[in-house]
């Protein structure tokens, strides 16, 4: 087990969803922090004002759902670098409102696509990458949610991936062990980007009693500062988890 840490400004991380809310603001504090980033995501244009022409900036196309997209990103990437040493499995999609009797196979398989399916590919050419390379060794943080833990009302496809993204999260943090890969999850509630929109966080959103309430947020520049904090730590030290909410969401305790 290798424990190579390499300094900042030679670290090169892969940020998945980089066009927009999340992703991008942790590729910017990445990018500012000294980082050369590869960005992810399936429209160019919002890559490219993420990167906002930094020198250190690559934009790459890519669908995460689709194997030979995912293969071209990292490949990219270690052509323009010469290695890996962080992936932020970011990708994702919110889904239908919809409860289990309700929701279509279709519906269903196109998050399940995205969020679970997505993160896998990218996590298994993370790890092909990060093996192969000298040193060996990396990290993956992998974007949950707090519904990995307490699901909102309606929102099965959401619910069931981000449950099974902690699953792929111990998987990938026992079986990268021999090789210095670490991965950790971190667990997001209403920080401030478009998807809270699309739930009501600022207008109304759901409870489980069958109330809205409208609920506080954070500014993902401090999510991004603790996706920032789990890449930087040394090789010696692993970040399992982190749940990371705004003060006085109605989490603990939620219903």
């Amino acid at each position: 087990m290798t424990d190579y840490s390499p300094p900042v400004e030679s670290r090169v991380a892969v940020v998945t969803g980089a066009g927009s809310g999340i992703g991008r603001a942790v590729a910017r504090l990445m990018l500012a922090d000294g980082y050369r980033v590869a960005l992810a995501g399936r429209r160019e244009a919002l890559l490219r004002e993420t990167a906002d022409g930094h020198r250190n900036a690559l934009a790459v196309p890519c669908d995460v759902t689709v194997a030979d997209d995912v293969e071209r990103l990292f490949e990219a990437t270690r052509r323009q670098w010469g290695r890996v040493d962080v992936l932020f499995n970011n990708a994702g999609v919110f889904g239908p409102a919809a409860s289990v009797d309700e929701i279509s196979l279709a519906d269903w398989n196109a998050t399940v696509a995205v969020n679970l399916t997505g993160s896998m590919l990218c996590a298994a050419a993370a790890v092909r990458a990060m093996k192969a390379q000298q040193p060996q060794g990396g990290r993956i943080i992998n974007n949950g949610s707090i519904s990995a833990h307490s699901p909102r009302p309606r929102t099965v496809a959401y619910a069931v991936t981000k449950h099974a993204m902690t699953g792929l999260t111990k998987s990938i943090e026992l079986d990268g062990r021999a090789f210095g890969i670490t991965c950790g999850q971190i667990d997001i509630g209403n920080t401030a980007t478009e998807i809270m929109d699309t739930i009501g966080v600022g207008s109304g959103a759901l409870q489980a009693d069958g109330s809205r309430r409208v609920e506080p947020m954070f500014p993902v520049e401090d999510a991004a500062r603790a996706v920032l904090l789990m890449a930087n730590m040394p090789a010696s030290a692993s970040v399992g988890s982190v749940v990371l909410t705004a003060a006085g969401m109605p989490f603990i305790g939620r219903g």
